[in-house]
């Protein structure tokens, strides 16, 4: 089983995204619309997995297919996931002990969105941000050696999240 380490927030976090983030744009060069940092990494102040998780947004995920051996030559390997059709997933660094995790979506599709909904309402509402460090520490601590029970035991948080930020979105544009 894999163990779930939760490592105090680190400041390198955004330099090591911006680092990957230039390698990436080089070898996907106009397919990629945009790229994002999201995930834990991504949030100033919050403990997380140290693993950089970040995403490219492209216009068809068939496009992907001829990013997979380009990825390859720069240490991302592609991960068939047949839960998450709507993502395409590569891993950098060994199997189950990934040092970046690249997430690809269709740009502006409902997986993208929810990504940066999540990660924007959590910057914007640091007591948000507080309830979900406190979570992830007591949620490593009772499974500690399962990393999916860890996954799926925040799932119903960051469902929330997604929620209040879709509501908050909501009532801005009235």
């Amino acid at each position: 089983m894999e163990t779930v380490i939760i490592e105090e927030y680190n400041d390198e976090w955004p330099f090591i995204y911006q680092e990957e983030k230039r390698k990436i744009e080089e070898v996907m060069t106009d397919k990629a619309i945009a790229i994002e940092h999201i995930g834990s990494t991504s949030l100033q102040g919050l403990g997380a997995k140290p693993i950089i998780d970040f995403m490219v947004g492209v216009n068809e995920l068939k496009e992907v297919e001829a990013f997979i051996e380009p990825l390859a030559k720069i240490g991302y390997e592609h991960v068939y996931h047949n839960k998450f059709p709507n993502r395409r997933f590569f891993r950098r660094g060994q199997w189950r002990a990934g040092t970046h995790h690249l997430h690809i979506y269709v740009y502006g599709s409902e997986e993208w969105k929810n990504n940066i909904l999540f990660r924007d309402y959590l910057r914007a509402h640091p007591e948000m941000l507080k309830q979900y460090n406190q979570l992830k520490k007591e949620l490593a601590e009772k499974y500690h050696h399962d990393r999916v029970a860890y996954t799926n035991a925040k799932h119903p948080f960051i469902l929330d999240v997604i929620q209040k930020a879709k509501l908050s979105e909501e009532n801005n544009h009235r």
